[in-house]
């Protein structure tokens, strides 16, 4: 089986495709009509369908061009970060990942700090997935990685995407350095430990 959500491809919200392999029984969402082949009653959100089959022929129109663009910001980002800011490191492999794909924690702060201060500038990242939001646990992926939770807590995840530009990266460079600088300047920790020197990874 396979399930898209529309708007991860800059469709419409709310709508969403599953795909199940010939043969495979799944028991009904909700039990009525006959729509949609007796798995799921209810009338089709035809507009939506539509958004997202539209949404999907764009969004696969140039898959090499579109990945290789984004790709370039994302690793610029990525090294300017490491470069700028001590006591950081790149989360997963520098190659093997989505192209927009930006993880990376920096020790003596608290992710959800950063957001507070990044959202104020008009930098929207986050800690983690959507579907942990509101949750103060760190990542149970970073920490599957062998992460400390102390580092996880100052995680940040940051996504590329069509509408990005190198101005947008260049802003991004600007303000993050800033934000982790006040902040670490408020940590008790970093006063302790941070200034004793290290190496980025």
């Amino acid at each position: 089986m396979l399930s898209l959500s529309a708007h991860k491809f800059y469709g419409p919200k709310g709508t969403g495709a599953l795909y199940i392999k010939k043969g495979v029984r799944i028991e009904n969402l909700i039990h009525g009509g006959g729509q949609e082949r007796r798995r799921r009653a209810g009338t089709e959100n035809i507009a939506g369908i539509v958004g997202l089959g539209k949404a999907i022929e764009m969004a696969t129109a140039d898959i090499p061009g579109y990945s290789a663009k984004i790709r370039l910001m994302r690793d610029r980002l990525i090294k300017g970060m490491l470069e700028k800011i001590p006591h950081s490191r790149l989360n997963g492999h520098p190659e093997k990942r989505l192209p927009g794909n930006v993880n990376v924690s920096f020790e003596f702060i608290e992710g959800e700090s950063m957001l507070l201060w990044l959202d104020d500038a008009g930098i929207y990242a986050s800690t983690g997935s959507a579907c942990t939001s509101g949750s103060l646990e760190p990542s149970h992926v970073l920490l599957a990685t062998g992460l400390p939770v102390e580092i996880s807590h100052g995680s940040l995840r940051l996504t590329l995407g069509e509408v990005n530009s190198e101005e947008d990266v260049d802003f991004v460079l600007e303000i993050l350095p800033k934000v982790v600088i006040k902040l670490r300047e408020m940590s008790p920790l970093y006063q302790v430990k941070g200034k004793e020197g290290g190496c980025n990874v």
